[in-house]
């Protein structure tokens, strides 16, 4: 049974204290409650309501096109379910534009019953990070492949590579010194994801980064093995295949991250 003996509801101080105590962290995305109480009751220890949903839950080609409203009403059907993981929601395309736009809102999101809200890149998003910290809302970075960039950056395509690795570690100290309590590594090399997450006071959780992560995070539709019309990633792996039903994906899901076997070397990137 993965579902962790200490079954009291995950704070975000509780994140960090994990990270001290070296216990991983265990994510899945979720829409509906339906499968939030069914992640939520087998070892799942963060719930993500991300704008990935414009792409497996509404069939768009891109999270572009995902509201505010749209975020609202998920973390509102998500949240009415939850008994222990911490509810994430990202913040969608152009929320975070500016600080009085995230604002606005992170205050619609937590009022929906998220906990924290996740903002992608770095730049100016460091003083919205702040801006919104300052005002007593917790803020998950995501850094690496930020799939709001997709058009700036032509394509989903791993990130830090050469050069590049520098400043990906500078980027993740600037948003924990920001006041970011989680960092999401989205499509990073293995050995750079572990040292950000080595020199990094907040907990890191890797999707496409690696095991040196603090924690894991998939998309619901992808550790379910089922066709979101689009190519899937190198780190996805089917976890309904082993698990024989979704319960048992789950639980599937969380004892091979916290075991330490997913991802291995089969999901994950070279420097």
């Amino acid at each position: 049974m993965s579902t962790h003996a200490d079954s009291k509801p995950w704070t975000v101080p509780a994140l960090a204290q994990a990270k001290r105590e070296g216990r991983k962290l265990v994510m899945l995305t979720a829409y509906d409650a339906g499968f939030a109480r069914t992640f939520d009751a087998n070892g799942t220890d963060l719930i993500l309501i991300g704008d990935s949903l414009g792409m497996v839950v509404q069939g768009h080609d891109s999270t572009l096109p995902v509201t505010v409203a749209d975020m609202v009403y998920h973390t509102r059907a998500v949240a009415r379910v939850l008994e222990r993981a911490l509810l994430v929601a990202d913040l969608p395309f152009g929320a975070d534009a500016t600080p009085e736009r995230a604002l606005e809102a992170s205050l619609q999101l937590l009022q929906a019953g998220a906990e924290m809200v996740k903002i992608e890149g770095a730049g100016f998003k460091l003083d919205i990070i702040r801006h919104l910290v300052e005002r007593e809302i917790p803020v998950c970075s995501h850094l690496g492949l930020t799939p709001q960039s997709v058009l700036r950056l032509g394509g989903f395509r791993v990130q830090g590579r050469g050069e590049a690795a520098e400043q990906l570690r500078r980027d993740a100290a600037a948003a924990v010194d920001a006041g970011a309590a989680l960092v999401v590594l989205e499509c990073v090399p293995s050995p750079l994801a572990a040292q950000i997450t080595a020199e990094i006071a907040a907990p890191t959780i890797g999707i496409g980064a690696g095991p040196g992560c603090d924690g894991q995070v998939l998309v619901m539709h992808d550790f379910l093995g089922l066709d979101s019309g689009h190519r899937r990633p190198k780190f996805v792996k089917d976890f309904l295949a082993e698990g024989g039903s979704i319960a048992g994906a789950a639980r599937a899901y969380a004892d091979a991250v916290r075991n330490g076997s997913f991802p291995d070397a089969d999901h994950a990137y070279a420097q």
